[in-house]
């Protein structure tokens, strides 16, 4: 069956096991669904239901054992690790709880490490770096070390760099996890101002239920089955 030109991201009876102590977990149970090109999307469930998996093979992070994940028109459950790299680079930006900040490197540092290395001019990316930390109302912190920021900071600081090379789609895991409410609610606003601006494709992992408003559609998981899409 052809793949619909407004579908962003697709699962196709989509399986991933694991063995841990001698034990088979299965991490994802005959997953489908379809993700369309400039939707919110909120994947949600328990801890251990399997959305953080289903995360990482929409992404190219992991491999299902069998299934199809098409991604902007290709199947990358069976591409190759060197193409998997560049379509991360290229049309993914990616969220983490615990931000995966650099110590070493301020902030603008941190949003340009994205780019590097890259055929862009220096010039071209301090001037994206800037952009997208202005995006985020973050420039005036620009030269701060990620130890100088605060939780909801160093959060603004990890969007940037997942802007900053522009991506189709941002992929956020636990995003708002370690941040207080008011945070959380700073940075769930901006990741909605992204997606309605750009037309940027987000999805978001989440076991908080509060946060579904954000979203136009909302995936429930349990035990590595999607229970219910709405």
């Amino acid at each position: 069956m052809p793949i619909s030109k407004d579908t962003m991201i697709e699962a196709m009876n989509v399986n991933k096991e694991y063995r841990r102590a001698g034990a088979i977990i299965h991490a994802l149970n005959d997953v489908n669904l379809t993700i369309k090109s400039g939707e919110f999307v909120i994947i949600q469930g328990p801890t251990g239901c399997g959305k953080s998996t289903l995360l990482n093979v929409l992404s190219g992070l992991d491999i299902p054992d069998s299934g199809k994940i098409i991604f902007d028109g290709e199947n990358i459950a069976r591409a190759k690790e060197d193409r998997l790299s560049r379509i991360r680079r290229m049309k993914i930006g990616f969220v983490f709880q615990d931000f995966n900040l650099i110590n070493t490197l301020t902030a603008m540092e941190n949003v340009e490490s994205v780019l590097w290395p890259t055929v862009l001019r220096t010039s071209e990316i301090e001037r994206r770096a800037i952009t997208a930390l202005r995006d985020v109302n973050l420039i005036e912190r620009k030269d701060h070390f990620p130890v100088q920021l605060s939780g909801g900071e160093k959060q603004k600081c990890g969007l940037a760099r997942a802007i900053i090379h522009r991506p189709r789609v941002i992929l956020a895991d636990e995003p708002t996890g370690n941040l207080d409410p008011e945070s959380e609610k700073e940075i769930m606003d901006l990741l909605k101002e992204i997606n309605k601006d750009s037309d940027t494709t987000v999805v978001v992992v989440t076991h908080r239920d509060k946060l579904n408003s954000y979203a136009n559609k909302i995936i429930t998981m349990k035990r590595g089955k999607i229970q219910n899409i709405k």
